[in-house]
């Protein structure tokens, strides 16, 4: 069902109590799985992909729904494939297009027994999980972050460990950081080396976590402050020294104008006047925030060249040309250059775009990010349930500062 969005006045003030981190929580969930005692994780994130992942690592069933949670299906592949049992992993038909072949082949390395049931390198999997040795493993680093981090959560229970050695580039490092701070928080002994991760064997130490809110949801509200008119906004959960990469947000949109000042709980978003007239940024490190920023680009006017996206071509959707074929059909000048985004200049007349639809693609990123355009224009934003893959109080938080949905 689509949802209508404008605001009468583009001055926004209020308070949010942001969405606890999807990542934060998948990470915890499965690091606790992999403990012999249980241990508190407060603070859950009550977004969809967590729900799934906490049911999944419940049930007693022989045949698991990943749905279209394409990090719960990476760190399920690994997980399972060192607990006792045979289980099929399976998704729904985007999750069926979505990659798998280069986990399974590190892991199949390792010693799996994991197979494909359908097409050849996607899900859905069959996999007989028992334990198996570790050692050392190369990996190209452009891939996913999240294939690493399901193979260095399950590196303390390998025997002999296990010893990652990255060729190329590495992507998305940031969020592989993050693993890696989680894994120390609870006892795993891993370290860099040079282009290598070294996961020593043992066992993770029993301690509660309290999840802090999402940097990447926070996106959204930084894209409201930066196109308003007036904005002053309170985000409750954040802290200033984050486990997230996309923390790197609140630098990124310094550019766009909008300040950030830490207050007790959170943070404080308010609005100057000093926007860039040209931006260019790498989102290797962040690509979860490259929807937002462009949206904000193009809301702005602002001239941007977006590189570091060849990940967003295998999520929820392909999510460059989503971008670039929503963005024009509003009437922005968007151009891709291979994985690159080109946001262009466009005169004001040819973006009257007031009642126009826009597409999700099954896509909740793509429905948040274009969500803060209605404030320089009525936007009617298809399939508003989508949201709830990652932050299902979106619009009822958005509401609350004064937008007007029907």
């Amino acid at each position: 069902m689509s949802i209508t969005i404008s605001h009468p006045t583009q001055i926004i003030k209020g308070e949010i109590v942001l969405i606890s981190s999807k990542s934060l929580s998948n990470r915890a969930l499965i690091i606790q799985a992999l403990c012999d005692t249980d241990f508190e994780v407060n603070n859950l994130s009550k977004a969809d992909d967590t729900v799934v992942l906490q049911q999944l690592l419940n049930s007693q069933g022989n045949e698991l729904n990943v749905k279209l949670a394409g990090t719960v299906m990476r760190f399920m592949t690994a997980f399972l494939a060192i607990k006792e049992g045979e289980v099929i992993l399976t998704g729904e038909h985007r999750m069926k297009e979505r990659p798998i072949k280069i986990l399974v082949d590190v892991l199949k390395q390792l010693g799996a027994d994991i197979e494909y049931l359908e097409k050849e390198g996607f899900p859905p999997l069959k996999i007989k999980g028992k334990q198996f040795e570790g050692g050392k493993i190369k990996i190209d680093g452009s891939i996913s972050s999240q294939y690493i981090s399901a193979l260095l959560m399950i590196g303390p229970k390998l025997k002999n460990g296990l010893q990652i050695e990255f060729e190329g580039e590495i992507i998305s490092k940031l969020y592989i950081n993050m693993t890696v701070e989680m894994m120390r928080y609870f006892g795993a002994k891993v370290r860099w080396e040079g282009n290598e991760l070294i996961v020593e064997e043992g066992s993770y130490k029993v301690k509660d976590f309290t999840i802090e809110g999402d940097w990447s949801a926070s996106s959204y509200w930084y894209s409201v402050v930066a196109i308003a008119k007036e904005a002053d906004i309170v985000l409750l959960g954040l802290k200033k020294e984050s486990l997230q990469g996309d923390a790197v947000v609140r630098e990124i949109y310094q550019y766009f104008g909008v300040e950030t000042e830490f207050v007790k709980d959170g943070i404080r978003l308010t609005k100057s006047q000093n926007v860039l007239n040209s931006f260019e940024y790498d989102f290797c490190d962040c690509p979860d925030i490259a929807q937002t920023v462009a949206v904000t680009c193009a809301a702005l006017n602002v001239k941007a060249k977006l590189t570091g996206l060849k990940t967003l071509r295998i999520k929820e959707t392909d999510r460059i040309t989503a971008l670039q074929t929503e963005l024009n059909r509003l009437g922005f000048n968007v151009e891709v250059e291979e994985d690159d985004i080109l946001i262009n200049t466009h005169s004001h007349e040819a973006c009257s775009f007031s009642g126009s639809e826009v597409k999700t693609y099954n896509d909740h990123r793509m429905a948040m990010a274009f969500a803060p355009l209605a404030l320089i224009g009525k936007i009617i934003v298809e399939d508003e349930n989508v949201v709830a893959k990652s932050y299902p109080n979106f619009w009822k938080d958005i509401k609350g500062l004064g937008m007007q949905i029907n």
